[in-house]
């Protein structure tokens, strides 16, 4: 299977954090699956960092030095994402997880959230 990570899911499986649900870990450790993170993942995080919100206080370098150790596989933002945003109907208002759908539907990737509302996009939204 091919999985992209929402950014919570993301920070709690880098974090190795009690939040992330053991579905979605043993999912992580399957070596058939492709485990993708977004740019915008680093984006949101970077901003948020910015902006000090207390729950995104990360070395946003390290992460993205974990990120490549760990394996998993850098989604960039192409244009056609960027566009895919445009079609999507305004059921979730946050611009980053409005592009990890936009990103998920053009790939295609399952994207695994804890966001019950991105579910409504389609069916390769999986909240866990």
């Amino acid at each position: 299977m091919r999985i992209l990570l929402d950014t919570h899911l993301l920070l709690w499986a880098m974090a190795a954090s009690r939040k992330l649900p053991r579905g979605v870990k043993s999912q992580l450790l399957d070596p058939h699956n492709d485990i993708y993170y977004s740019a915008a993942s680093l984006w949101e995080i970077a901003i948020k960092h910015g902006l000090q919100r207390a729950d995104f206080r990360i070395d946003i370098e390290a992460l993205m030095a974990a990120l490549e150790a760990s394996g998993f596989l850098e989604l960039p933002i192409t244009a056609a994402h960027a566009v895919g945003v445009a079609k999507l109907p305004p059921i979730h208002k946050d611009p980053f997880d409005r592009l990890l759908v936009a990103q998920s539907m053009a790939e295609p990737l399952t994207l695994l959230t804890n966001d019950a509302v991105l579910a409504d996009y389609w069916d390769g939204v999986k909240v866990v």
